[in-house]
């Protein structure tokens, strides 16, 4: 071991104010903090006056509508005495806000996908996004964008000599002098996600790959740090020579020399972690709460703060910990065992202080005998569970006692029990007259008690199904194949019922108020074109003849007229008869007419009911149109090459407190994800699925929108080209989340999600 002269950090105050994850954090020399997070806010913190161990709230910045992320400080000057704060967001959005009243100054739009990094550059602020983009803005405008990487770019960095370095999920690292690349650095395994400056060295890199690299500008790595049992997410360094790093792992590591000196656990993944000048660290965790370290005696928090944070700490490791995937806390106790076992070679677990013990039940002798003590793995993480290198649902570590060796026992839920145990106990050179117990065991413990067995299995030894009895052992051996409740999601949705009588009377009664008002007299209906409106209805009401009907051109000039002149408050009615149009075959073969040259009914009607003041009868029934275009294969050219521009018209949508309008925006989503699945748009992808994560990180969606959602995101994953980018989202806390509803096809869906991520 080393000797590194080093002061250990201790806690010296929390943050607490935020409702969600603390995601970012940013600091202005001692005085001042400022923190992002998942509840769409930004709050800043000053010294307290009163006791300066200690940080008050002064401010909080309300405008994002979805998770804030990176944030930049802007020195102060005349106009700005306070200075002014940059904010990046998964609304695609850079805010620049006056730190004096509170007020966005600039709300910067160009993004089309999550911005993931803020930097400044002189007077300029460049920002990155997951829409692979860099792009300079300099006074409130749009100067400059460029394609820096090939996949999502999750930072930037300016460094002292002017150039800026990206880090992207493709695992590379650029060097830029403007928006020229002047060096690629490879060497990380995995995503790249925080970037730092070395004071006088060069730069670092954290990656998903767990480890933390320092780079030359030459492209030399001088160092590479390894101790983070997961992600890493940020970086940072102070003059003195020390780095801190935050990690899913639940750690900030501290590091000197290149050896990790000291790790802080929390109750949570840390997110960011960040120097002060004076030394002091602050980090932002997932349980909301950000907090201050200090190696300084006078600034240590007091004991009872100490005690209140490491009883946090022990509750929230207590509630992680499982034992077969079921929470410690919620397994019996040892008074379970004094009730007689049903069947030779049933087995239980119990709780035995901060452990769980497997049981079998011997019915020879009748007792319960030991098998031993059962974990999951580090930290209890029973969801991210890794065995040989391989993923699994489950890793339990079973002690047999006699001076033996811990054994580990993969499984993952797709996986066939009998198989399991066959591959087990043989690897393990244990009796294969076991073997029926361990099954039982797996079964209990995995939460799969009702367990169908699929003849598809095959023994992994003698190619031949496992016997169950009553089975017959000799059906063909075939491959396993994850079985999917919701995902992938095949064919498209649509919205096909309507109320046509109130139609028809919401249009007569505004075409009257036309009439009536002598400014738009010349925009009503006459009495034939009415009476044609009617026919129309007819023809859409009888979809028993829809292959033997048809629609005469001056049907959709008629529509057309309506669409154009009618203000938007009376828009609706006309545009809902359109929704239904597009499902009638020669409806639609006409209507497409009218999109494929320079005068594009939809986007005009689409540009039109989006405008400032948009009323929400209007968003709904557009939306609607939309959804039902996917029906008909003719629109798929239109939907897959407008669909950028039709995403961002509506992307306001997702909190709208009109659940059908909730509700028919994630339909759309949902019929994008099978359309661009199909036409193998990976670009395309990307930003429903960054919209669909919107609605499915949204507390107050709809179930059924979230429900939609969550079906698109597992279907882009599972057959799409954005599994990675998912992953990089942090899909796997929304996975979590879903398993945790108490509606049971938001479960469904959920552990769908979370057996794509797991397979290879």
């Amino acid at each position: 071991m080393m000797d590194i002269d080093f002061d250990e950090y201790k806690l010296r105050c929390e943050l607490r104010g935020h409702d969600d994850d603390v995601r970012g954090i940013c600091v202005r020399a001692d005085e001042h903090i400022a923190t992002s997070s998942r509840d769409r806010t930004i709050r800043v913190w000053s010294l307290d006056s009163d006791n300066k161990r200690k940080y008050s709230p002064s401010k909080i910045l309300l405008g994002h509508t979805s998770f804030v992320g990176p944030l930049a400080w802007i020195s102060p000057n005349e106009e700005y005495p306070e200075g002014r704060l940059v904010s990046g967001s998964m609304d695609t959005s850079v805010f620049v806000w006056n730190l004096v009243n509170g007020e966005i100054v600039q709300s910067l739009k160009g993004h089309k996908m999550q911005v993931t990094g803020v930097t400044l550059d002189n007077q300029d602020i460049v920002s990155s996004s997951v829409d692979q983009t860099l792009k300079r803005w300099r006074n409130g405008q749009l100067v400059e964008s460029w394609e820096a990487h090939q996949s999502p770019i999750q930072a930037v960095l300016r460094l002292p000599s002017g150039e800026l370095v990206s880090g992207s999920s493709d695992t590379t690292l650029k060097l830029w002098k403007g928006n020229t690349s002047l060096r690629t650095f490879a060497g990380h395994a995995d995503t790249v996600r925080g970037l730092a400056v070395m004071p006088d060295l060069g730069f670092l890199s954290a990656s998903h790959d767990g480890s933390i690299r320092l780079w030359a500008l030459s492209g030399e790595v001088l160092l590479e740090m390894v101790g983070h049992t997961s992600i890493v997410y940020s970086v940072d360094a102070h003059a003195s020579g020390l780095i801190v790093s935050g990690s899913e792992d639940r750690h900030a590591k501290i590091w000197k020399d290149g050896v990790c000196v000291q790790s802080l656990e929390h109750p949570g993944c840390v997110w960011d972690a960040k120097f002060l000048e004076n030394g002091d660290i602050v980090t932002a965790c997932s349980d909301g709460v950000a907090r201050v370290w200090t190696v300084r005696d006078g600034m240590i928090a007091d004991q009872m703060e100490i005690d209140a944070f490491d009883s946090q700490l022990s509750q929230y490791k207590l509630s992680r910990k499982k034992v077969g995937g079921m929470k410690l806390d919620e397994l019996p106790g040892l008074d379970a065992l004094t009730l007689p076992g049903t069947s030779d070679g049933q087995t239980k677990v119990v709780r035995e202080g901060d452990n769980g013990v497997a049981y079998v039940w011997n019915m020879k002798d009748q007792r319960w005998d030991k098998i031993g003590e059962v974990v999951d793995g580090p930290d209890g993480v029973a969801d991210r569970s890794h065995h040989g290198g391989v993923q699994y649902d489950f890793v339990f570590d079973v002690d047999i006692g006699d001076g033996e060796p811990i054994r580990k026992l993969p499984y993952n839920r797709s996986d066939n029990p009998y198989d399991a145990a066959d591959k087990w106990l043989l690897k393990e050179n244990l009796p294969l007259a076991y073997r029926q117990q361990i099954v039982e065991f797996i079964l209990q413990n995995s939460g799969q008690k009702d367990f169908n067995f699929n003849p598809s299995f095959r023994d992994p030894f003698t190619g031949a199904n496992a016997y169950v009895p009553g089975q017959s052992s000799h059906a063909a051996a075939t491959t396993a194949k994850p079985l999917y409740k919701h995902i992938p999601k095949r064919g498209v949705l649509v919205f096909d019922f309507a109320q046509y009588d109130g139609i028809l009377k919401k249009m007569t009664e505004f075409n009257n108020t036309l009439r009536a008002d002598p400014v738009h007299t010349d925009k009503s209906l006459t009495e034939v074109e009415v009476s044609r409106v009617g026919a129309m209805v007819k023809i859409l009401k009888d979809t028993s003849h829809y292959h033997a009907t048809s629609f005469a051109d001056m049907d959709i000039s008629l529509i057309l007229k309506v669409l154009q002149a009618w203000p938007p408050a009376m828009m609706f009615p006309a545009t809902d008869l359109v929704r239904m149009l597009v499902l009638h075959p020669h409806g639609a073969s006409l209507l497409i007419k009218h999109v494929e040259g320079n005068n594009d009914l939809l986007l005009d009607l689409i540009k039109k009911v989006t405008e400032d003041s948009a009323l929400p009868a209007n968003l709904l029934t557009t939306v609607r149109v939309l959804v039902n275009l996917f029906k008909n294969h003719s629109f798929h050219y239109w939907l897959q090459r407008h669909h950028s521009q039709i995403l961002d018209a509506f992307s306001n949508c997702y909190s709208s407190p009109n659940k059908n309008l909730q509700l028919a925006y994630s339909t759309l989503l949902l019929n994008y994800a099978v359309l661009l699945i199909e036409k193998r748009d990976q670009e395309g992808q990307a930003q429903v699925l960054s919209a669909a994560l919107q609605i499915a990180e949204e507390e107050a969606a709809d179930v059924d929108s979230k429900f939609r959602s969550l079906v698109a995101i597992g279907s882009l994953m599972l057959e799409g080209l954005v599994k990675k980018i998912a992953i990089d989202f942090e899909v796997e806390s929304i996975a979590k989340s879903a398993k945790e509803s108490k509606e049971a096809k938001i479960v469904e869906v959920g552990a769908d999600i979370d057996l794509v991520i797991r397979q290879p």
